[in-house]
């Protein structure tokens, strides 16, 4: 039974715009036709701006693998002016390339990762993830199989199973005939190299012959998948034979070999933007299609909530809110930022007076501390009156000491300790004593805490500097975004390095391929490592430039790239990269 998939509106747009620009291309190419190509200027300058404009679209985008040319013709610059026009064509064939296998291996990951779940996940995305038409009508599917009695999930599992493979299947095909493809084209960019870099008018005729068969290759082996409803048949300009038996060629026949490269270019991609449309992934908001609608739903029920409280509807609510949030918010800045701030200016640089203040609260001590001495030296010299030895020049300590043991005299009579002796002026001494005592322990207390008036401070600001901090890291992780294989953190250098894996993987399958004979099955393995080094190079291009590694880096890629080399130093080199290189490290800092 053969599974009809539902048409999406916008598909069918920008399958119509696509036929659109297609055949007003075929019209005008057409026209071009009638008039002679080599005895107009004005065509000449309108066929080269066309070419101006193409090779600036594609050198927009980014710089992509190396072409597998001797490594002394980067050296020349005569040479390399030369042959810039052919070695622009050869990179524009091969850009297109990467970019057209980049578009469908994305969307082939994605079913493959379909395809590999459960039944249950399978209907679940037929009838949730495919949009709101889909939702609707397998219900009402389901519904009429469940009223009939048949089994109605075994058909949602077999259509959905159905669904999936299809897409893989013409996915998978359209990324073996272009990865072959690519591989042909950069194994005859390999074999011509040497005479491109030395006599490119001579070795130029015979490539542009081998590619124009290339692309008849690639018609033929692409041309019978089509996309329904909208289809058109792939046909790829030929060379006239007169150009194909030709030894040498003028420069008007090279310029029309050129454009006839870049109008098959056109072609596979208007075919391609087509096929690959009408098999390729649901975008996001097809996908989260219930959840943004939950959202909405929820956003609108909010929305009612507001507009009830506000003042359109004579409530003064939402102003209220919006005061208590303005005094909270001006209160939390005050107690948590500007407060804790100014103490920590005040701390830094209002010591002067502060020192001036400890000066004054000591000298203040020291009053009580001289008027305690005063009262032991009366004391003292009352006691001699009534001829008491003491010693002269005793210490405060000293006199401190003969104070307490004359106390502990005089509380053994304590009645006439405090009518005819010493008590009561003991007791005076002792209370101004404790005052002393009182006064130096707050001093220091004071000073300890003045010493800890920064540290109180930073505590109170520690919320609004944690609250600043995580706002700061959500922020930054935000901005960046470094999942891609480009990014800068962890992940980025994980997705590095598993492209290193892919093109040792790569390697490995052509290696079996050719073991077992298998040429054509070969040929788009080597396509597909071909792909997955111009990722690669991509992705370390950055990093490596920023570490001056990007000389040894992209020399080691293009030797992974050449035919020629023998699989096992290719491994080595990959392992190489792996151990050495600074931007495919595992970590940030090698340990």
């Amino acid at each position: 039974m053969e599974v009809v998939p539902h048409a999406n509106p916008e598909n069918e747009s920008k399958n119509l715009k696509t036929l659109i620009s297609f055949y007003s291309n075929q019209l005008w190419n057409r026209v071009l036709s009638f008039f002679p190509s080599s005895g107009s200027n004005f065509l000449g300058k309108i066929s080269n701006l066309f070419l101006r404009i193409i090779r600036a679209r594609s050198r927009k985008r980014r710089a992509c693998l190396p072409l597998p040319l001797p490594s002394n013709s980067l050296d020349s610059s005569e040479v390399m002016t030369e042959a810039s026009k052919v070695f622009d064509v050869l990179e524009d064939i091969l850009e297109h390339m990467f970019l057209n296998l980049r578009k469908i291996q994305k969307n082939l990951h994605f079913w493959q990762s379909r395809a590999e779940r459960s039944n249950a996940r399978k209907v679940y995305f037929m009838i949730f993830e495919r949009g709101p038409r889909a939702f609707f009508d397998e219900t009402v599917q389901l519904i009429r199989e469940c009223v009939s009695g048949g089994s109605s999930m075994q058909h949602l599992c077999y259509t959905a199973s159905a669904y999936i493979s299809e897409r893989i299947t013409i996915l998978s095909n359209l990324r073996y005939s272009l990865a072959t493809f690519l591989a042909q084209v950069y194994m005859e960019i390999d074999r011509f190299g040497e005479e491109l870099v030395k006599d490119p008018e001579k070795s130029l005729p015979p490539l542009l012959v081998t590619i124009n068969g290339l692309f008849s290759k690639l018609e033929a082996s692409i041309g019978h998948l089509h996309a329904v409803p909208y289809s058109f048949p792939l046909l790829f300009e030929k060379l006239p034979e007169v150009n194909q038996e030709g030894s040498q060629w003028t420069d008007c026949e090279v310029r029309d070999a050129i454009n006839l490269i870049y109008q098959n270019l056109q072609k596979l991609d208007s075919h391609l933007s087509v096929l690959v449309a009408k098999h390729q992934k649901p975008r996001k908001v097809t996908l989260y299609w219930i959840h943004y609608t939950c959202g909405i739903v929820g956003l609108s029920v909010c929305s009612t909530w507001v507009l009830r409280h506000s003042s359109l509807m004579g409530s003064s609510d939402i102003d209220n809110w919006i005061r208590e949030a303005r005094d909270s918010t001006v209160r939390f800045w005050k107690d948590h930022v500007e407060q804790p701030l100014l103490s920590i200016r005040n701390e830094l640089f209002e010591t002067f007076k502060k020192r001036h203040k400890g000066v004054m609260e000591h000298e203040e001590v020291q009053l009580t501390a001289n008027s305690l001495h005063k009262l032991e030296c009366c004391w003292l010299s009352v006691s001699r009156t009534k001829g008491q030895e003491f010693p002269e020049n005793a210490s405060d300590q000293e006199m401190l000491e003969i104070v307490m043991s004359r106390y502990e005299e005089e509380l053994m009579h304590p009645i006439q300790g405090l009518f005819s002796g010493e008590l009561a002026r003991a007791l005076l001494i002792q209370v101004q004593k404790l005052k002393l005592d009182i006064e130096t322990a707050m001093l220091e207390l004071e000073q300890i805490l003045r010493a800890n008036e920064i540290n109180f401070a930073i505590l109170a600001a520690l919320p609004a500097f944690f609250l600043s901090l995580i706002l700061f890291m959500v922020v930054r992780a935000w901005f960046k975004q470094d999942t891609r294989a480009e990014g800068r953190g962890r992940i980025a250098r994980v997705q590095r390095r598993l492209l290193v894996v892919e093109v040792e993987r790569r390697i490995m399958q052509y290696q079996i391929c050719l073991d077992q004979g298998l040429e054509q099955d070969a040929q788009c393995m080597f396509g597909l490592m071909l792909y997955s080094l111009d990722r690669l190079c991509h992705a370390v291009e950055r990093h490596a430039k920023a570490t001056s590694e990007w000389l040894y880096v992209r020399q080691d890629i293009m030797d992974l790239g050449k035919p020629s080399l023998q699989t096992a130093y290719k491994l080595t080199v990959t392992s190489r990269m792996e151990r050495v290189y600074d931007c495919l490290l595992p970590s940030v800092k090698r340990q």
